[in-house]
Parts: structure tokens; sequence; C-alpha cells
């Protein structure tokens, strides 16, 4: 019977929101956490409330994971762990504006989904040698707004914020059937979650009317302890053992978008992603 209890669990964007939430409440549950973030004195801060809700043992790892080259290094580390039960990828951004990275990537497209990719290929031998193991990729509604052109990812054609947001959770939902599929009779389940409209700082960053809209929204949102449960449950549910390829919200399965539920746009983008992070590399199991 599955029990969260002493099992390792890594958590991407956790020195914020829901996730913060999920791995203060993940530790009360008797997991070892390892909380992924950019900021040191938030992640410190984030760390002594995960501590203090029960996991003295837990560590942060400091990574910008919209930099291939970060991510990269950060699996090298997380790959020193005896065993990885749970990986939970969780940080995402919006951007009004478009950037690109350092590897020349539109930002959001290279944070919400091309980080999830690499790093969990980087980190599959793990979970497979911790199996039954499990894979978390927080998505969210907004994916029923995208919709992707296979010759214009990026938006460097056409850029609208919050349309290449949808994007970026529809590749989440893709990227989570064709995982799935590939890692069937392996140990190793992979769910998507929308967590619902939670009041954090997510999208507040930007100027003009997406940003104001946000701030004057939030205090309708849900609380980050609220938009956790979900995710928590994907964790730590025994009646979830075996589950695969799913998308859940409010604590239930859900049916996704119909694009979402395309096999061949998720072998496509699977493909695309491979390409873009360079191929495989050591640890990368899920061929």
């Amino acid at each position: 019977m599955w029990s969260i209890s002493g099992k390792t669990v890594v958590v991407t964007g956790a020195t914020n929101g829901v996730g913060e939430a999920a791995t203060v409440a993940l530790a009360k549950a008797g997991a070892h956490l390892v909380l992924v973030g950019r900021d040191a004195a938030r992640g410190s801060a984030s760390l002594a409330k995960v501590r203090s809700a029960g996991d003295a043992e837990a560590r942060l790892e400091l990574a910008d994971l919209s930099s291939l080259a970060q991510v990269r290094d950060l699996a090298s580390r997380l790959r020193q762990l005896s065993r990885i039960d749970v990986l939970i990828n969780n940080a995402g951004a919006v951007f009004t504006d478009r950037q690109v990275t350092v590897d020349g990537f539109e930002r959001t497209f290279a944070l919400n989904h091309l980080a999830y990719f690499l790093l969990t290929k980087l980190l599959l031998d793990r979970l497979e040698g911790s199996a039954p193991a499990r894979i978390v990729n927080v998505a969210s509604e907004a994916h029923r707004g995208g919709r992707l052109d296979w010759n214009d990812l990026q938006g460097e054609r056409r850029y609208r914020g919050f349309r290449a947001y949808s994007n970026s959770k529809l590749c989440n939902l893709l990227f989570t059937r064709e995982l799935a599929k590939r890692l069937a009779g392996r140990g190793v389940t992979a769910n998507a979650v929308h967590p619902g409209t939670v009041a954090t700082g997510f999208g507040r960053n930007n100027p003009g009317v997406l940003g104001v809209a946000i701030r004057l929204l939030s205090p309708f949102f849900r609380s980050p302890e609220k938009g956790a449960e979900t995710i928590v449950l994907l964790a730590v549910d025994p009646g979830l053992e075996g589950v695969s390829g799913e998308y859940f919200a409010d604590r239930r399965p859900k049916v996704p978008s119909p694009r979402a539920q395309s096999d061949g746009d998720a072998a496509r983008l699977w493909a695309v992603s491979e390409e873009l992070v360079g191929g495989a590399t050591a640890g990368e199991g899920a061929r």
C-alpha cells in the first residue's frame, strides 16, 4: 500500500504559492522534501516552514529553470539522492511581453514546458529505481485556450502573453499523455493537475492590463493551501497507485480539451522538445 511517509519528494517552484503550500502539507504527512526555487531568500523562508511542519532534513536547491544548463545542473545534483519517489513539476510563469532566455527560447515555453520535459527525463532512472513512483505535472484549465502552431511554437511571428501561457499549459497535458504512455509497465505514473485560480504572486510581475487584472481579482481567488490540495492528493493517495495519464482538478479526474487528448500531437511535441533540448543524455529513460 502506497504511503508518502519517508518518501523523497522533489518540488519545483516550491518557494511561493501552491508549491510552498504543497511542500508544507507533504512535510506534515511525513515526506522528505527537496525544494527547488530561484531566489535564495525566499527559498530559505520556505525551507524553514517545511522544517517546522515536520521535515527537519528538508533541503533547498537553487536553479533558474528557464535555463537548460541550470536544469541540467539541478538534475545532476538531484541524481545524487539515493531515491526520488515523487517529482512535482510546478514552477511556471506568464509574461505579457515576449522575452527570450539565454538559450534563445521564448521564456514561457522554456520555463513552463521545456523545463518540465528535460528535468523529468534526466531524473527518470532515479524515479524508476524508486518504483512505485509518481510524476505530477501542474497544468491549468487555461490549456483549453491553447492551440499549438507547429510553425511558430515560440511566438516569433505573433505573441500574446496569455495565449503563450495557455499553449504552454496545453504542452503540459500533451507531455503528460505521452510520458504516461512511454512509462506504462515501468512502475512510474504521470498525471497532470489544475490547482485552480490561486491568490499568489503569479502573474503580478507583468505590467499593463494583465498584471492589474490579477491584482484586482486576487481577493476572489482560492488560497494556496486550497490550490495545493489536488497536487498533494496525487502524491499521497494510495487509491491512485497505477493511475496514469489523467488530468485532475478539484480532487477528481477531469476530461481535458480535445486538443490535449491528441496522441499525434503528444508524440510530435515530444520529438520537437527532444530536438530543442539537445536530444537524449544520461539518465533519460523514457524513449
